[in-house]
C-alpha cells in the first residue's frame, strides 16, 4: 500500500472512530425510536429488508447474475457483478469475526446490562451466541461493502446499491438486533475494505471470467 494510500486509511478510521464515538450516546434512544418489534404493520417489512441483507441471499444473487452474463457473451459485466457479490461476502465476513470477538450485546438481550463481553463470560464462552453478536452488524457490513464496490464500479450502480444498504441498515436497527453504532461501525469498515479489494480482486476476476467465456464459447 502506498503511503497516501496508508494516510487516506488512517484518516477514515480516526474519523470513523469519532463518527462511533458521537453515535454511541444515542444508541438507546435510536433503538426505542426505530423499534417496530410490537408493530405488526412495519415488522413484515423490517424482516424482509434484512432478509435480503443475509449473505447467503447476496451470494446466490451474484452467482446468479454472473452465470447469466456470462451465458450471453458478457465476461466482464459477470465479472463486475462477481466481484460486487464477493466484497459483500467479504466484509460481512470481517464484521462477523469482529462482533465475536467483541461480544456486545444486542439490544433485544435484556438477560445482563448492556456492555461489551468479549468472549467469556459468567464462565462460559459465548462465542457465536444471537444475543452477544452485536458489534459490528454482519448485515449492515455485507449490505455497505455491496455499495461501496458497485459505487466503484458504476455510479448509478451504487446510489441504487445505498439505498439498499441503508434498508437493510434500518431493519437491524428496527428489529432490535444492533444498535445505531453496531451499523455506523459496519459502515467504517466496510467502505475501505472495498476499496482495497478492488485493485487486485477485479483484474484477477475479469481474467478468470474472459477464460471461462472463451471455453464456454468453444463448447
Amino acid at each position: 500500500m502506498s503511503r497516501p494510500s496508508r494516510r487516506w486509511l488512517l484518516l477514515w478510521l480516526l474519523a470513523g472512530a469519532a463518527v462511533i464515538l458521537l453515535a454511541w450516546p444515542l444508541d438507546t434512544r435510536v433503538d426505542a425510536a426505530l423499534d417496530v418489534t410490537s408493530r405488526p404493520d412495519w415488522q413484515p417489512f423490517a424482516k424482509w429488508c434484512s432478509r435480503i441483507g443475509e449473505g447467503g441471499v447476496i451470494g446466490s444473487w451474484g452467482i446468479t447474475c454472473a452465470i447469466l452474463c456470462l451465458i450471453a457473451n458478457r465476461p466482464s459485466t459477470a465479472a463486475k457483478i462477481f466481484f460486487v457479490a464477493l466484497t459483500s461476502e467479504l466484509t460481512g465476513l470481517s464484521a462477523t469475526i469482529l462482533r465475536v470477538l467483541f461480544g456486545r450485546t444486542r439490544p433485544s438481550n435484556h438477560e445482563v446490562p448492556q456492555g461489551f463481553y468479549g468472549v467469556w463470560h459468567g464462565g462460559h464462552w459465548i462465542i457465536g451466541q444471537f444475543k452477544f453478536s452485536s458489534f459490528p452488524s454482519g448485515h449492515a457490513a455485507s449490505a455497505v461493502g455491496l455499495a461501496a464496490a458497485a459505487w466503484l464500479i458504476n455510479r448509478g450502480w451504487g446510489a441504487v446499491a445505498a439505498v439498499y444498504a441503508l434498508a437493510v441498515m434500518w431493519s437491524r436497527m428496527a428489529l432490535q438486533c444492533h444498535h445505531l453504532s453496531d451499523v455506523v461501525a459496519s459502515a467504517v469498515l466496510s467502505i475501505p475494505l472495498a476499496i482495497m479489494f478492488k485493485p487486485f480482486l477485479l483484474p484477477w476476476l475479469e481474467v478468470q471470467f474472459s477464460h471461462w467465456n472463451s471455453w464456454l464459447r468453444r463448447k
